[in-house]
């Protein structure tokens, strides 16, 4: 018999909570009394994860990327895009969620230990992501600071002789290994958290709390097509002079796959193959600029998490300052290189983002029910911003087979089109 996958285990415990609170509706108590605290424990268990699993991932990712200097033009080029990109995106979400607006008409009180934080000013929350004292901020769980330290541990393991750092790597590869082992068992145990969050909430609010869900869907749909169109599409064609046409056209075989398994890590075979052929973009960097995007290219998630994000203040009533929303963009950019690897890693990222502006975790259990369907679109972003960046590098670098910078025309170009129609229709 087939297992069933936590994704169906996880849309099941939905449904069935919100069958359940329909029911309770006349005796909320009963729901907060002996349901809620199966969901108060599961967050409890993700808050559990949260410094150590992004600490360790940080370390090893840092590190994996290597020392700029030594990686080259390549590295810094290849960076530099997957960081700007990713912090686009994540733009993009806040603001089509400032304009959909889709936690408005749905007020769900904050309890007691969820608030939002202190207002600061934008210059303040650009100083304080250095850390006076980095173990404080472990002990308080400042995103910020503890993503700061950690990238900092990570490149300068990179910059000492291979005998001393590897120990050091070691270590911290081995409590990653173990926290992905500890966030596989929790996220099993999603559909009982999410069935034990969501029953008082619709006991409380009726079904009008599911309305919203379609908003959030619709808004991180838009700023994927956004993301792909004006950020990806059109820096292929000013680097490459690829018109987006032929780009959306030849990049249709990996992106189908990503949306299909939502995994980039599974797309990456499919990936290499499509830039390649499709493209003509060298063996050099294929094989170097879309395995590291796989693990630190998270424009796609990063976008639904600034949707999510505000679509959550939304529904608690805070009003995020610009110093937040600039918090969400930096958390979510630079924590973008330590999710790689985490199965749930996308509801896991939400709750760093949310955690380091202060929002309630419980926000989670309303994404949670719909987040395969926002799973498929974001993957499909990220593995895109991996195929445009290894173009945009690759021409750059003249390492791809086509004349720079040129448009393609006439016969040329139409040979060319054929020829991505007809690699396109054999994937």
């Amino acid at each position: 018999m087939k297992k069933m996958k936590l994704t169906t285990k996880i849309f099941i415990g939905l449904a069935a909570g919100v069958a359940v609170g329909l029911l309770l509706q006349g005796a909320p108590d009963i729901a907060n009394t002996y349901i809620k605290p199966i969901g108060t424990l599961f967050i409890n268990l993700i808050k559990m994860l949260i410094v150590p699993l992004v600490f360790s991932s940080l370390i090893v990712g840092a590190a994996s990327i290597g020392d700029i200097k030594t990686l080259g033009r390549i590295g810094g080029k290849t960076l530099s895009y997957y960081l700007l990109t990713t912090a686009f995106a994540v733009t993009i979400g806040l603001f089509l969620a400032t304009i959909f607006m889709p936690g408005a008409g749905l007020t769900i009180p904050v309890s007691g230990t969820s608030k939002a934080v202190a207002s600061v000013s934008l210059v303040d929350t650009f100083l304080n992501i250095i850390p006076q004292n980095p173990l404080k901020g472990l002990v308080e769980g400042n995103m910020l600071q503890i993503i700061a330290f950690a990238l900092f541990l990570g490149m300068g393991a990179t910059s000492l002789p291979e005998n001393k750092a590897q120990p050091f790597i070691s270590f911290f590869e081995s409590v990653a290994e173990i926290m992905y082992k500890i966030t596989g068992f929790i996220m099993s145990l999603a559909p009982y958290g999410v069935f034990g969050l969501i029953v008082p909430v619709v006991a409380s609010n009726g079904a009008a709390v599911l309305i919203p869900l379609i908003k959030v869907i619709g808004a991180v749909y838009v700023g994927c097509i956004i993301q792909m169109a004006l950020v990806y599409a059109v820096t292929v064609k000013g680097f490459a002079g690829i018109s987006p046409l032929r780009f959306m056209k030849g990049i249709l075989p990996a992106a189908a796959t990503a949306f299909s398994t939502s995994s980039s890590s599974g797309t990456l075979p499919v990936s290499i193959r499509t830039i390649k052929e499709n493209f003509g973009v060298s063996d050099k960097i294929a094989s170097f600029v879309l395995p590291l995007g796989a693990t630190i290219n998270m424009g796609g998630t990063s976008l639904y998490q600034g949707v999510c994000a505000l679509f959550i203040a939304q529904v608690y009533g805070i009003d995020l300052t610009f110093a937040q929303m600039g918090t969400i963009i930096l958390t979510a950019t630079l924590g973008a290189i330590g999710t790689a690897g985490v199965p749930g890693g996308g509801l896991i990222m939400l709750s760093i983002v949310l955690t380091s502006v202060g929002l309630p975790l419980e926000g989670l259990t309303l994404i949670a029910g719909i987040d395969r369907i926002l799973d498929m679109a974001r993957t499909s972003i990220n593995v895109i911003g991996d195929l445009a960046a290894s173009i945009v590098v690759g021409a750059s670098e003249k390492e791809i087979q086509y004349p720079q910078g040129q448009e393609q025309t006439s016969e040329q170009g139409r040979e060319q089109e054929r020829e991505v129609e007809s690699a396109t229709s054999l994937s």
